[in-house]
């Protein structure tokens, strides 16, 4: 399947599944897929030198990375309204979940934050190249990025969460600022989150299906009722 169909089979099949979506994307569908293909362009052409992403054909790409970063997309606009619209993609690496958000949420702000040098390079050509003002790039870790700014921060393929990173996300956080981290099988979520169990963090997985993909998808949702200055007190 050619990857404008495939990638417009997509979309349409996420608005048909969730409201919310369907609000977003509507007014501007035509704009979002235009600028959806022309960054899946740019990620074929720098993915052989720079290994952005693993996907092994366009389909692929399509699928489990540009459908996967959007599947959650009526979450996290609900996030977003309540929280604030200062969102952090951390460990951004080619721009995912960050830019497929930043296209279809422009009234949102978002930063890009990407420890390699030429990731990072590649964000801020992709910035360029789509003409995205709503979107910064930062060079760097999120454990030494100014705290107390975000009031959401996503991440997706990223290392598992553990107590310094779970306290190192929550420090870049504004108060009442909200983790959302793109995650499989509900049952791997509750392992993980097993050894993280504290009266003072409230977490619950929401179910994220994604067009094509036959896999479990959850967003996990984790917050504090500590302000993010206090945060290591827990962990």
């Amino acid at each position: 399947m050619k990857t404008e169909t495939l990638l417009s089979q997509g979309i349409e099949t996420l608005r048909r599944n969730d409201a919310d979506i369907d609000c977003l994307i509507a007014p501007r569908c035509g704009e979002i897929i235009s600028l959806l293909l022309r960054y899946i362009k740019e990620i074929e052409l720098f993915n052989p030198a720079y290994s952005l992403v693993g996907a092994k054909d366009s389909e692929e790409l399509v699928i489990k990375h540009i459908l996967d970063s959007l599947a959650p997309l009526g979450i996290i606009s609900r996030l977003s309204a309540e929280t604030g619209g200062q969102i952090a993609d951390a460990g951004s690496g080619a721009g995912l979940p960050g830019i497929p958000l930043a296209i279809a949420l422009p009234a949102c702000r978002f930063t890009l934050i990407e420890r390699m040098g030429r990731r990072a390079g590649f964000l801020w050509n992709a910035k360029a190249a789509l003409n995205l003002s709503n979107v910064t790039v930062e060079e760097g870790e999120i454990e030494k990025t100014a705290g107390g700014r975000f009031s959401l921060i996503t991440f997706r393929a990223f290392k598992p969460l553990d107590p310094k990173l779970l306290t190192a996300l929550f420090k870049a956080c504004a108060d009442g600022g909200v983790i959302a981290a793109y995650k499989g099988r509900l049952e791997k979520i509750e392992q993980e989150m097993a050894p993280l169990e504290n009266p003072r963090i409230r977490w619950e997985a929401l179910p994220c299906a994604v067009p094509f993909l036959e896999e479990e998808r959850h967003l996990l949702i984790i917050r504090s009722n500590l302000p993010p200055a206090n945060f290591s007190a827990m962990c």
